[in-house]
């Protein structure tokens, strides 16, 4: 079997995108996804990285086209959100005690696919607890995890870990100690599967 972490943040696009195609990669190959919670805004600010929406041009481009391009390539409804850039602090300190209470599959499948297909505004708490309990999460046992001091510094560990490994953004993927950037770059870790499974 072939393991492999993917550090993301509920926040991004690309990493949504990833987050669904590992999904199908897992149904091909013998992988298994290790997610780890990162905040990406900890990522940007230990190493000076930028979103690429800050740059008119190129963020125009990528929701335009090149996002699109992708989610039609793999077969995955994307609605671009409206309320983007959602802060996602919160959502993030819960996948963590999503973790520790053992849901987090339910809640990274439940986040993720409300922000990224269902368009929801996930940095408004009333909509997050109606969404979160429609998926048939506690939300209240979710919430009291996000302030737990020990979640809290799960969160910067995870994040801290991923700077220290070269992670500068997000969607980022570790096959041993070979990194892949970006959810177009799932091309290479297919490559790799399958010279494991021969």
């Amino acid at each position: 079997m072939v393991s492999l972490d993917f550090y993301f943040d509920v926040g991004s696009p690309t990493a949504f995108l990833a987050y669904k195609r590992l999904q199908q990669l897992q149904q091909q190959y013998d992988l298994s996804v290790n997610a780890i919670p990162i905040l990406l805004g900890g990522i940007f600010k230990a190493t000076g990285n930028t979103s690429p929406v800050a740059i008119p041009a190129k963020g125009k481009y990528m929701l335009e086209h090149d996002l699109p391009r992708f989610a039609r390539r793999y077969g995955i409804e994307l609605i671009f959100n409206p309320y983007f850039p959602i802060n996602t602090l919160a959502l993030m300190r819960g996948a963590v005690a999503a973790q520790q209470l053992g849901v987090y599959e339910t809640y990274l499948e439940a986040v993720f696919c409300g922000i990224w297909q269902s368009a929801l505004n996930l940095g408004d708490t009333d909509v997050v607890q109606q969404h979160l309990t429609a998926a048939g999460l506690d939300v209240a046992e979710i919430f009291n995890g996000t302030q737990d001091p020990q979640n809290k510094q799960r969160l910067i560990d995870n994040t801290e870990q991923a700077v220290a490994r070269g992670v500068f953004g997000v969607p980022t993927l570790f096959i041993g100690d070979d990194m892949y950037f970006g959810q177009d770059r799932l091309d290479f870790v297919e490559e790799c599967l399958q010279g494991a499974s021969t």
